[in-house]
């Protein structure tokens, strides 16, 4: 007779979710928000947890489980443009670990055990608490490796206006949809502080805030003609508006995108400061 105890099973499966939602995110590109990847694992266990109790033996039908996958992931990733593909991934991953966890049972293995979809295991919660910390380690170095982007994405970038030129490095996303209303051309986001030698000294990084207002500043000085509002969506944000100022030339790796907007982010674009500037694919 195999026993199991809740507290465990609770904190075990915690931890594997997190891990696998964590790898989802980093497979998938979305930004680590670890509180919400952690809300999405505490629901995982709790559902792992409520199988085990007596009269809610039905939750470990299927489409319950189908059921309690789904929400994990909103919960982990919710209002994300890249939703399916995170939850896809989700699934992909959770299927290796299962498939991991059947192997090490035909070669013998008998810390751990996956039942129904649980995962449980009879081994002192210390060597769980030490176990999870060695797997959290691995998994962040490997999918450290494995999420970054490659060459083709990121590239350096060139931004010339008149006679000044601003050098850096640009992720060139396919997701990144922002394009000029009246061109149809799209639109760079870089940095405002990254092209401050491009910029009148009045636009430091708090007048980035507030784009109306500087627009109105700039145009009272006589230095608005290169600059407009550009409205975006975005995640969290219905209808935001950034300072977009029109260059004389953007050379994005191989590709000369013209004179091209840049819209002047107040904020840094790059969770890791990898890049500094995002823009779309060239049609």
């Amino acid at each position: 007779m195999t026993v199991v105890y809740i507290d465990s099973l609770f904190l075990l499966n915690l931890i594997v979710d997190y891990l696998l939602l964590l790898a989802a995110a980093k497979l998938a590109g979305e930004p680590i928000r670890r509180l919400r990847l952690a809300l999405g694992a505490a629901l995982g266990a709790l559902y792992a947890a409520a199988v085990c109790l007596p009269g809610l033996g039905f939750l470990a039908h299927p489409l319950c489980k189908l059921g309690a996958a789904v929400l994990m992931v909103l919960l982990g990733f919710g209002g994300s443009r890249r939703l399916l593909r995170a939850l896809l991934v989700f699934f992909g991953i959770s299927c290796a670990f299962g498939g991991g966890i059947f192997a090490i049972g035909l070669l013998g293995g008998r810390g751990l055990s996956l039942k129904n979809g649980i995962l449980y295991s009879a081994m002192d919660l210390r060597i769980l608490l030490l176990s999870a910390a060695i797997c959290y380690v691995g998994f962040t170095l490997i999918f450290h490796r494995t999420a970054r982007h490659t060459a083709r994405e990121l590239t350096p970038a060139v931004l010339t206006l008149g006679e000044k030129r601003v050098a850096l490095t640009a992720l060139v996303d396919t997701g990144n949809t922002l394009t000029d209303p009246v061109t149809g051309r799209p639109v760079m986001v870089a940095e405002g502080e990254k092209l401050s030698p491009l910029l009148p000294e009045p636009l430091g990084p708090e007048a980035l805030r507030d784009p109306v207002g500087s627009l109105e500043r700039l145009s009272r000085a006589g230095e608005g003609q290169r600059f407009r509002l550009l409205p975006y969506q975005a995640v969290g944000v219905e209808c935001g508006m950034l300072l977009a100022l029109r260059l004389d030339q953007a050379q994005v790796g191989t590709e000369d995108y013209g004179g091209i907007l840049v819209a002047l982010s107040p904020t840094r674009v790059s969770d890791g400061g990898g890049y500094s500037a995002l823009i779309g694919a060239m049609e």
